[in-house]
């Protein structure tokens, strides 16, 4: 989820025409089974907790060992494509939606197949269904998160702003209070560069009622998505926003939050642990979304484990380190190492006590999510990136005109 989100960016489950995965040895020295454990980079801390988490694993079972593969997000998806083409595909893989896309090509063991009946009860139902195909889930969640307005506290007393925005209409009024300060401040950080322009369009139209589709069809062409992306373009037109919102990207516009020049943003969890390294004397709060009627709605995203089944031996092997992973401990430890939150209840329970991640649990269960087991949200994927920015001088209902044509089109 460093991507964080990179889920559309290859849909190789589909596009590679592949038959069950062979190779790989099922058994190292002295018959033990042997794992092959691939996993994304969040940062300077995945590595070493994957090496003491493997290290503490075998300890407590010796007959299984643990091969570690940490690999980068520019690099896992075509490092996994060529794994799967020459028939070694890692026995366990933790990836995006992309992942547990493979289990349309019959690859994957099942969700409950891969984790104690207990674990699984553990995982937030709304995590475990976002990347179920045709109602099976293939994927575990490891790292799950949603999306809340960041906003900054000094401006809006500044504004004379009493209370963070709960519709869009707030929104906008707060917004160019906030950039009327001057001194090369915006109201709201709108990043629509090709970063992540689907992820803020995406908690714009999700704030509407829209749907992007599902796993048989991607449909963007809809009045609710036409009504959240006029707003948008209202929101630059009045100069609510930053200048020129259709060449910003994410990274650099939170770090213009941070630095105290925006009012607000809608961020990640990891946003947390970055005003505190970067400007501890922020002033700063978070509260839910806003959206067009003020009912709660946001984006949310997760990465997932999955198993592949290869000839099936080491179903249980693998069930016993994920299981061992999900541990309450191990678990949560893994969550506070890379800034996101929890996906499963008792996590989510011991991250309630960290008052900063409030709003971001609460968001869970409710939170929509990209159709990303479907091959054509890589290409709608890339067509917001592309085209949104495109709002800033062009009718919205035209946009998405343009956005769908590309996604009909297959490219």
């Amino acid at each position: 989820m460093r991507r964080v989100i990179k889920a559309a960016a290859i849909a190789t489950a589909a596009t590679l025409g592949l038959v069950a995965c062979g190779g790989g040895s099922d058994s190292g020295a002295g018959g033990n089974t042997e794992l092959e454990l691939m996993v994304p980079s969040y940062g300077d801390k995945t590595k070493p907790y994957w090496e003491d988490l493997v290290k503490a694993f075998e300890a407590k079972n010796p007959t299984i060992k643990v091969k570690l593969e940490v690999q980068s997000w520019d690099d896992i998806y075509k490092v996994l494509d060529t794994k799967i083409q020459g028939q070694k595909a890692p026995d366990i893989l933790e990836l995006d939606s992309a992942g547990p896309a493979y289990g349309k090509e019959g690859l994957l063991f099942k969700a409950d197949e891969i984790v104690s009946p207990g674990t699984l009860a553990d995982v937030v139902p709304a995590f475990v269904e976002s990347a179920a195909i045709d109602g099976t889930a293939y994927g575990v969640p490891t790292v799950a998160s949603t999306r809340a307005l960041f906003y900054n506290k000094e401006l809006f007393t500044k504004a004379g702003i009493a209370a963070p925005p709960k519709t869009w209409d707030e929104l906008l009024d707060s917004a160019k209070k906030i950039s009327a300060l001057g001194g090369g401040v915006s109201g709201y950080g709108m990043p629509l560069g090709n970063e992540e322009a689907q992820g803020e369009t995406s908690i714009w139209a999700y704030g509407a009622g829209a749907s992007w589709g599902d796993g048989s069809k991607i449909t963007v062409n809809t009045p609710e998505a036409t009504e959240a992306l006029t707003f948008m373009k209202k929101m630059i037109d009045e100069k609510a926003t930053q200048a020129d919102p259709g060449a910003t990207n994410r990274t650099p516009l939170i770090n213009v939050f941070i630095q105290g020049k925006i009012g607000m943003i809608t961020g990640l969890p990891p946003v947390v642990g970055q005003i505190k390294e970067k400007n501890p004397s922020l002033q700063w709060a978070i509260a839910p979304s806003p959206t067009k009627d003020g009912k709660p709605a946001t984006l949310g995203v997760a990465d997932y484990f999955v198993g592949f089944k290869k000839d099936g031996k080491k179903q249980e092997a693998i069930r016993k380190f994920l299981d061992f992973f999900y541990e309450k401990d191990n678990y949560v430890k893994f969550n506070d190492n890379e800034g996101f939150i929890p996906a499963t209840k008792s996590g989510g329970e011991a991250a309630a006590a960290k008052p900063e991640l409030k709003e971001f649990i609460a968001a869970l269960p409710g939170a929509k999510f990209y159709p990303s087991t479907n091959p054509a949200w890589s290409t709608a994927s890339g067509a917001f990136k592309q085209l949104v920015g495109q709002i800033q001088t062009k009718p919205a209902a035209d946009v998405l005109k343009e956005i769908q044509a590309k996604v009909d089109a297959g490219g």
